[in-house]
């Protein structure tokens, strides 16, 4: 079988696409896939480098983890080649700090967009950045071996590549609070209980099982999905009126593209 080209092969990252289906892997198995400033660089690159074509994106881990987390060369002085070290970014100006902060999180972001549908196939150890990737993602597909820890507040700092906000909308204030502040280790089966994980599914048979999913995705139409995924996104910002108004005018739509008057 020949397996399509990257369109992206950097810093940890290779980004496939295959019509309507983009791969993004992370590529550093020797390190569990631990994240650095470059790594995201490169996220946020293969989110620019997205085909229209693409429907679904499929984000995964090459190795026996997802992503071990950020990389602890960021906290050495010394910090990584050709980068600022995050101890001088902590003694530095309050606005590169936050600039900087705020460019980490595009590489994270980007799998939210309404256009496309995001599933993280997790396996292994999926540790504070790892973590944090995997609830960009919409959808979630576990192995029975996967290990979720939120460990930011346990090392003096707080997660910060958005994923406070999805980990509350899954699991609630209270769990999250909890799960974030003792950094344990939440397991397939509670990940699938509390609403972190759509499935669990034996390690082996990770792959399919994210492959059958994906296919179920791009079988609906794709201006519904997106459509569906736009009121979905936000119904919790909304009142129940508002949802109402926000589903008529979707549906409007739909009905007038199916009946050929769109615009």
């Amino acid at each position: 079988m020949n397996l399509p080209a990257p369109l992206l092969d950097k810093d940890g990252v290779r980004l496939t696409v295959d019509d309507a289906i983009a791969t993004v892997s992370l590529t550093n198995p020797d390190k569990r896939n631990a994240q650095s400033p470059a790594l995201w660089r490169a996220l946020g690159e293969a989110g620019r480098a997205l085909p229209g074509s693409v429907r679904v994106v499929v984000v995964r881990g090459e190795g026996k983890s997802f992503s071990a987390g950020l990389d602890r060369q960021a906290f050495t002085p010394e910090g990584f080649d050709g980068e600022p070290s995050f101890l001088d970014l902590a003694r530095g100006d309050d606005d590169v700090l936050d600039a900087t902060i705020a460019e980490y999180q595009d590489a994270f972001t980007w799998l939210r967009r309404s256009d496309i549908l995001s599933v993280a196939a997790v396996h292994g150890h999926a540790i504070g950045a790892g973590f944090q990737l995997a609830l960009s993602c919409d959808l979630r597909v576990v192995a029975d071996d996967v290990q979720f820890s939120m460990r930011e507040t346990s090392l003096g700092l707080v997660p910060d590549l958005t994923g406070t906000h999805p980990l509350v909308s899954l699991v609630g204030y209270a769990r999250a609070l909890e799960i974030c502040v003792t950094g344990r280790y939440v397991h397939a089966d509670e990940a699938v209980r509390s609403g972190l994980a759509n499935v669990s599914v034996p390690a082996a048979e990770l792959t399919d099982a994210t492959q059958d999913l994906v296919a179920a995705l791009v079988a609906a139409p794709r201006d519904a999905v997106i459509e569906t995924k736009a009121l979905l996104q936000g119904a919790s910002d909304r009142t129940l009126d508002d949802q109402r108004t926000a589903e008529r005018a979707a549906q409007g739509r739909r009905l007038r593209d199916l009946a050929g008057m769109g615009d």
